[in-house]
């Protein structure tokens, strides 16, 4: 039980990493804060928990939505009175537009998602933690996140901001006990896809000619268990970091 007496808050829980990220804190003696959108799928994730042992809730957030994020703190706290654990999973794709195709509507809409929204959560934990006198924060980045062949120009973008703000939190809040890393999947089987709508057929060939070199896609599983470790004392004395997960993908 490596999470026993902690409060988690995961983004993105109703299905794929975040759903896998939900249900391994929990198996490990966390409670969970499931949230999502979709709030039948993140109920079920909360409903399977239970089933299993554990403790959840289950709280329908749009994180694009300032007064959203706002509630999902204030319903934890009410919940379990305090926030050990902060989970940034929730993210979007872009349509692979490379830059000369990217629309003001669909930038806008994929950092709202993958990038302020983060932030905005980040500082409500950041000071929720300056009061308790802990904290910890696991963003679930992106390969995209340190390359920039992995999307499109929009979703790059903004996975590369979400991987400076992980680190200048780090670096600012050092002396605080609060640790902040993130998690660089490669390719894992999840339903981000749902999300890609009018497609480019530029950015696709582009961003294809590295896939003949990934050597698998992962499951959320794997994904969950390095966000585990992350999420507990056991990585006490790693901060500011951005771990790779990608079955060797980025090492070529």
């Amino acid at each position: 039980m490596r999470l026993q007496g902690k409060i988690a808050i995961v983004t993105g829980a109703a299905s794929g990493m975040g759903k896998a990220i939900a249900e391994l804190y929990a198996k490990e003696g966390a409670k969970v804060v499931a949230s999502d959108l979709n709030l039948e799928g993140v109920q079920a994730v909360v409903e399977g928990i239970k089933t299993n042992g554990g403790e959840a809730i289950a709280v329908q957030t749009n994180v694009a939505s300032l007064d959203d994020l706002n509630r999902l703190f204030d319903e934890t706290k009410n919940a379990y009175g305090k926030l050990d654990i902060l989970v940034n999973n929730a993210g979007i794709m872009d349509g692979m537009e490379p830059v000369g195709e990217i629309s003001d509507e669909r930038w806008d809409k994929v950092f709202a998602v993958n990038t302020k929204a983060v932030m905005q959560s980040m500082r409500i934990a950041t000071n929720l933690f300056l009061e308790q006198g802990h904290g910890v924060i696991v963003n679930n980045i992106s390969a995209g996140g340190l390359y920039g062949a992995r999307a499109g120009a929009a979703y790059t973008a903004s996975k590369h901001a979400v991987v400076g703000l992980t680190k200048n939190t780090a670096f600012m809040y050092a002396d605080k006990n609060i640790r902040c890393n993130g998690i660089a999947p490669g390719g894992v089987i999840t339903n981000i896809g749902s999300t890609m709508t009018n497609l480019s057929e530029t950015g696709m060939a582009r961003q294809q000619l590295g896939m003949a070199i990934n050597p698998r896609a992962g499951q959320p599983e794997e994904i969950a268990n390095l966000a585990l470790f992350l999420g507990s004392d056991e990585a006490s004395f790693i901060n500011g970091q951005v771990v790779t997960a990608d079955a060797g993908w980025t090492a070529y």
